[in-house]
């Protein structure tokens, strides 16, 4: 289906020379001559994207007061403004109240499409963040109990409200965009823009255009950049340890006084913008090998939060199961399903190297794959990754074979050494957690761990955090 736009002007001219450009590029075009057919046509049929003039005369609303209208009441629309050469500064402000951008008349086609082309993918990538809120809402506010995402949330809590930089660490697919989300809705920047930029994906020159925009030394032919899209809201940096070095020197320059020029101009561009990064590489061990500038570093890293992988917080699986469930099953009407007890255990002890990620989408997969009369998800639905076939049928067979050759009392003792380890392990090392699940007293799990010469290094540190 081709994207739709609505072109909002007076003169009729204009119109028409838009709707030829934009149909030649394959959208779909519709022309309102004022705002109140504007707004009709809105109220129809929200289109994908409006290009909109500043001022309209014979209208009951000028240009700003029907974007603010459009912000009010379709807040997913992206609005691109056009301005004349005298009305720069009313586009500017536009762009404050929450405008895409703007382009200036007389424009070049190139110039149009490309802004366009820009204004709709912002706003898919709106979508989809809005869609997976929708769908997951994986607000550390309401997943995990675990003393790490504990004391995460607590760091969240006191520096969403200010405008320190954070600096996020963590492996893939543990979180790391969400809590920096998470992050800019609780700050007074929520009613500003959140924008995003995949560092890993950008060579120098495009990085230069992405970040900070371009234009001709005459100010013409503008392209907006990260930065200034990110005006009075939160700009992210994912992956920021993949900049290249040129990159990053004209980063460190536009991070000192908020201040940059665009690539071309000569025009000094000032922002207000919050700044969080994030990557989930060994950021230290890159600014020891002089891969990323210590300068750049310490200017981002004003408050640092790590996100453990899922693996050292599985107290956490099976409340995050459970969310990703039901929130799944949301979308399935009244479908009833939950986990077995054993189904759960077996998750707990998963590794899980995809992280969050890995489990939201294991999650979906049980939910498609198992029968619509079942109304429990048992150990033997779970993928073969997540059991470990070939691995656990190898292991199986080895310690039967190891067994068989034991007396009785030793090939016990054995067992018990491996169960208790891998429930240790489950818990990372929490004494009491490892005594509540396998049914003993503290006190005898102390002494059978003893009399076994189990020794776990983390339990008598996490003993002494429970």
């Amino acid at each position: 289906m081709k994207p739709e736009i609505l072109v909002v002007d007076d003169e009729p001219d204009i119109r028409s020379m838009i709707r030829l450009i934009l149909e030649d590029e394959g959208f779909d075009v519709r022309e309102a001559e004022n705002a109140e057919t504007a707004r009709d046509e809105l109220t129809s049929h929200p289109p994908a994207l409006i290009i909109l003039d500043i001022w309209m005369r014979q209208s009951d609303m000028d240009g700003l007061e029907l974007q603010k209208w459009v912000r009010r009441y379709y807040p997913h629309v992206p609005v691109l403004m056009i301005s004349g050469h005298g009305n720069i500064e009313t586009a500017v402000q536009a762009m404050k109240d929450g405008a895409f951008d703007f382009i200036e008349k007389p424009f070049k086609s190139a110039q149009l499409i490309l802004l366009c082309q820009r204004a709709l993918a912002n706003a898919a990538r709106d979508a989809e963040h809005h869609d997976l809120k929708r769908r997951y809402d994986v607000s550390l506010d309401q997943i995990g109990t675990s003393p790490a995402i504990n004391s995460i949330r607590q760091t969240i809590d006191k520096v969403a409200q200010t405008n320190s930089r954070v600096f996020i660490t963590g492996p893939s697919g543990s979180g790391k965009e969400l809590l920096a989300r998470n992050i800019h809705d609780k700050s007074n920047r929520t009613n500003g823009r959140f924008i995003m930029v995949n560092c890993a994906s950008l060579s120098f020159d495009r990085s230069l255009i992405e970040l900070f925009g371009s234009e001709t030394s005459d100010g013409g032919n503008r392209v907006v950049g990260a930065f200034e899209q990110a005006h009075g809201g939160t700009l992210f940096f994912d992956e920021i340890s993949d900049l290249s070095q040129d990159t990053q020197a004209r980063l460190v320059r536009a991070l000192q006084d908020q201040r940059f020029k665009r690539l071309g101009g000569n025009t000094e561009v000032t922002v207000d913008v919050r700044i969080i990064s994030a990557t989930s590489h060994d950021i230290k061990t890159r600014v020891a090998e002089r891969g990323f500038r210590e300068d750049l570093y310490y200017r981002l890293n004003v408050v640092p939060i790590s996100i453990p992988p899922l693996s050292r917080r599985r107290e956490d699986i099976s409340e995050l199961a459970r969310y990703f469930l039901n929130k799944r099953l949301s979308d399935e009407g009244d479908r009833k399903l939950s986990f077995t007890s054993d189904c759960l255990a077996a998750l707990e002890t998963y590794s899980w190297p995809g992280n969050i990620t890995q489990l939201r989408n294991m999650i979906d997969w049980l939910v498609i794959m198992i029968d619509r009369n079942k109304h429990q998800i048992t150990y033997e639905d779970l993928p073969a990754e997540i059991l470990g076939v070939g691995q656990l049928s190898k292991a199986n067979d080895s310690g039967l074979a190891t067994a068989i050759t034991m007396p009785l009392k030793e090939a016990r003792e054995q067992f018990e050494i491996e169960y208790l380890v891998s429930q240790l392990s489950r818990f990372n090392g929490n004494i009491s957690k490892t005594a509540a699940f396998i049914g003993m007293e503290r006190s005898a799990l102390h002494r059978k761990l003893k009399n076994l010469d189990i020794h776990i290094e983390s339990a008598d540190q996490s003993e002494e955090h429970s």
